[in-house]
């Protein structure tokens, strides 16, 4: 059902934690601890700043949205009051851990959302598992924050390295194609490599390359990409995945790569990434979320609202926040603002619910949201500052055999 409520309202944020005052010293207020009793305590720890701060400000602009419209504009559950408490981690993971911590232990918080790293969110894993309390990871990507560093108390709205992997495959893997990757050296990227390695079934990938996270200067490493590509027969093309600010990997096109016959290829990304798409009309990948493609009515209201809202559409990491928050309050409407956490768990595994990308279905076994992909080609169109991905076709959670990698 689509929900047409004007989204002006919002909840109270914790303006002490601003401050630098945590609330463990009013627990003892019997004033505050009927407070508590009144409300539903979220932490949503993104990257405010740092690399990744563009991804992080649009996650926090979906979630309020998304909990706006999961509640009809109420921001009340079960008679109870979302309070939403922001933390900034910098891209940091000792911070991120530190302020996880924090917020379970001096804010109360009933249940915790983010971080926008990969790295961050793999040091924060622990602290839920210590603390006994759900972290909903989104958008943090790799994969083996539901694998192998995986505890049950960690659930994802975002997608992981393999779903990525998978649906760029549907779109590379084809007879006669040569692939070499670019890659960040740390989880994202690395764990991106390995899944999409894994996905490429008839393909031939020759080489990987990996960088810093920071580069800006590409030159020795599309010379290294060339040499490895130059002389394979058929199709060649370099797979590119990539995120944050610093450099732009894209540069190595301008190395002339056209002269060896080697494409370009890789995913979906923000939409300021995405002006250096204009550059290779054709190019074809796998996306998370554009905000044409999806057709529901949760969609209908994020592409609306946001333009009411910021005069610019919705984009990447904007539906993944709106995602995280229906599903928090999903969950909460079933368990009637129950925070207990085994009872969030118990409701939350095998949950489906409606978001800005269709349906989306916690998998029992590793709390993986699965969740479709969309195979994109790259239109070029001088009404947008980017190249436009065209949907090729939606490829169907029910599709993908997104592997379970924990050791549940």
């Amino acid at each position: 059902m689509t929900h047409l409520h004007k989204t002006t309202r919002r909840p109270l944020l914790a303006a002490g934690l601003a401050a630098g005052l945590g609330f463990a010293a009013l627990g003892a207020s019997p004033a505050f601890a009927q407070a508590k009793g009144n409300e539903i305590r979220i932490a949503h720890i993104h990257s405010k700043t740092g690399p990744l701060e563009a991804y992080g400000k649009q996650t926090a602009t979906g979630f309020m949205m998304g909990l706006d419209y999961a509640t009809g504009g109420t921001m009340m559950v079960g008679g109870k009051k979302l309070v939403v408490i922001e933390k900034d981690d910098q891209g940091k993971p000792d911070l991120g851990k530190n302020l996880l911590a924090q917020a379970y232990g001096d804010d109360k918080a009933d249940i915790a959302v983010g971080p926008t790293s990969s790295g961050v969110a793999l040091a924060m894993l622990p602290v839920a598992e210590e603390y006994k309390k759900i972290l909903l990871v989104e958008p943090a990507v790799a994969d083996s924050i539901t694998g192998d560093k995986w505890n049950k108390y960690i659930f994802r709205t975002g997608r992981n390295s393999s779903q990525d992997a998978i649906s760029n495959a549907v779109a590379l893997d084809k007879p006669g194609v040569t692939i070499a990757t670019l890659a960040q050296d740390y989880a994202f990227g690395r764990d991106g490599v390995k899944a999409f390695k894994e996905s490429v079934k008839t393909a031939k990938i020759v080489h990987e390359e990996y960088l810093p996270v920071a580069t800006s200067d590409f030159t020795a490493a599309a010379q290294r990409l060339i040499d490895k590509l130059k002389d394979q027969p058929g199709r060649k093309v370099i797979w590119i995945i990539w995120a944050g600010g610093g450099g732009n990997p894209f540069k190595i096109a301008d190395l002339d790569l056209k002269r060896f016959g080697i494409e370009i290829a890789t995913g979906g990304n923000i939409l300021p990434a995405m002006a250096a798409y204009k550059q290779f009309p054709g190019m074809e990948g796998a996306t998370y979320y554009y905000f044409a493609i999806p057709k529901n009515p949760v969609n209908e209201w994020l592409v609306a609202n946001h333009y009411t809202k910021f005069k610019s559409p919705p984009d990447f990491f904007t539906a993944g926040g709106m995602s995280a928050a229906i599903a928090v309050v999903e969950a909460l409407k079933k368990t009637k603002g129950d925070t207990d956490t085994n009872k969030l768990i118990a409701t939350m595994e095998g949950m489906s619910f409606e978001t800005p990308k269709g349906k989306m279905t916690f998998r029992k076994e590793d709390h993986q949201a699965m969740q479709d992909m969309f195979h994109f080609r790259i239109k070029v169109d001088p009404a947008f500052a980017w190249g436009v991905p065209e949907l090729v076709q939606v490829i169907k959670a029910e599709q993908m055999n997104v592997p379970i990698r924990n050791k549940r």
